[in-house]
């Protein structure tokens, strides 16, 4: 048996999940776990499902048929081997806590990713990080240098592969263009009211605003 993983995205209409399910059971593939999102604000529906191909069908040909059953709902989708680890570049600033819990889950095989290197602009985290073989780099950010900063860090990831990169309460706002260059590459972890409240205060804003 193989182990594998879809991701699609498209309008959200009825029939999708009926759909995707169909054709994963027509070949030969059982479903072990699924996650979805139904965008209300956007009209845009999101799906993450791992399976089991049980009857060996390999990724090009569930790739190949799956167009006839994307096709009518507009759908973007990868198929991903189940098994690999995605190459991860976390960022963090000067609360552990993100970055705590994400290493340990990485430690005890509960998080599948390989960790090319954490990125900080402070340096509270770096022997945490070197001792666990994992490569640190300080990348120091202030407005005037905020630039070269962000060009050290594109440096950064595509010397390392980096294919997903994870901001751990990394407390700086990110410029448009990087977001731009990295779209569907970054997510950021740490809860917060963000991008409705932005700025590095926002619970100074009046409480009810933010009260629920």
């Amino acid at each position: 048996m193989k182990d594998f993983v879809l991701t699609v995205t498209c309008p959200s209409t009825r029939g999708i999940v009926a759909a995707i399910s169909g054709y994963l059971a027509a070949e030969g593939c059982n479903i072990i776990d699924s996650s979805q999102f139904d965008d209300l604000e956007t009209g845009r529906f999101f799906i993450r499902i791992s399976f089991i191909s049980e009857t060996g069908t390999g990724l090009d040909t569930l790739r190949d048929g799956f167009e006839a059953i994307a096709a009518p709902f507009d759908m973007d989708y990868i198929f991903h081997d189940g098994t690999y680890r995605i190459k991860t570049m976390i960022m963090v600033s000067r609360f552990g806590h993100c970055l705590n819990d994400l290493l340990y889950r990485w430690r005890i095989g509960a998080l599948p990713i390989d960790i090319v290197g954490v990125v900080s602009n402070h340096l509270e985290y770096q022997k945490l990080v070197v001792n666990h073989d994992i490569p640190f780099y300080h990348i120091p950010v202030t407005k005037e240098t905020k630039p070269a900063a962000e060009a050290r860090l594109a440096e950064l990831i595509e010397q390392t592969d980096t294919e997903l990169v994870v901001l751990a309460r990394y407390m700086q706002v990110l410029s448009d263009t990087l977001c731009r260059k990295m779209v569907g590459q970054v997510i950021n972890i740490h809860h917060s009211f963000l991008p409705s409240f932005k700025g590095p205060t926002p619970t100074s804003r009046p409480i009810s605003a933010v009260s629920n």
